[in-house]
Parts: C-alpha cells; sequence; structure tokens
C-alpha cells in the first residue's frame, strides 16, 4: 500500500473496483463457464455485462502498467479476478488485460499471496483430516 495519501486513495478505488465492479461481472459469467450454461438465456446479458467492465479495464490497462503507478494491492487483486476470466480465454480479445495478468502473476507478492492461500487451506484440509 503506499504512504502517500493520494496513492493510498487511487489503490482503495481500484481495491473496490476489482471487488464491485469487475468481480461482480466476472463471478457470474465464470460460474456460467464452470456449469456449461453458455447456452442459458442469461448467458448473453451477463457476457455482454462482463465485456463492458473489460472494455474499461483494457482502456485503462493500454495506458499503463499497473494501476496506482506502481505495483500494490489492488494489482493483487485486480489480476485474480481478471486470471479466472482468463482461464476460460475470455481475455482473447482484451490483450492489455492480458498482458497485465501475465505481469503480475509472474510478481513474487502475487506468487507469496497466492503461496499462502493454498498454505491456508491446506492446513486448514490437514486438521480435518
Amino acid at each position: 500500500m503506499p504512504t502517500d495519501m493520494r496513492g493510498r486513495a487511487e489503490t482503495k478505488e481500484w481495491v473496490f473496483a476489482a471487488l464491485n465492479s469487475v468481480e461482480m461481472a466476472s463471478l457470474p459469467w465464470t460460474i456460467f463457464q464452470f456449469s456449461g450454461l453458455r447456452n442459458d438465456e442469461g448467458w448473453e446479458r451477463l457476457d455482454g455485462f462482463l465485456n463492458v467492465r473489460l472494455t474499461h479495464m483494457e482502456q485503462v490497462l493500454v495506458k499503463r502498467e499497473w494501476l496506482a503507478g506502481r505495483f500494490s494491492i489492488a494489482d493483487i487483486l485486480m489480476s485474480d479476478v481478471l486470471r479466472l476470466v482468463d482461464r476460460f480465454d475470455g481475455l482473447k480479445a482484451f490483450p492489455a488485460c492480458r498482458g497485465y495478468v501475465g505481469r503480475a502473476t509472474a510478481r513474487p507478492a502475487f506468487k507469496k499471496a497466492q503461496a499462502d492461500q493454498f498454505a491456508f487451506y491446506a492446513s486448514a484440509d490437514a486438521k480435518r483430516a
């Protein structure tokens, strides 16, 4: 998290965008993907909803490497949200988004956050066994 007031504010804005705007569109989209419901009548609306968000993100990411100036928690969150979409080739038409996910997930901070999350669940599973 940046230490300056402006940087902190911008980072928080992108954290909220990741969790309340982009993920709001990507989560139901990925549930439809997982479930094989792409032919369902709601699919087109969900796909369109996500594409509006991705189009906005593409316009932002074509101009910058990281969301809030330098790599931050906002990038860890946003790249994780977009990573799931990319898993289903949903970023095929959004090369700046796809490049961003690649850059972010290659970073040591992202890898550590992901490893910590996996370790937490592995520990919980081991306790139940």
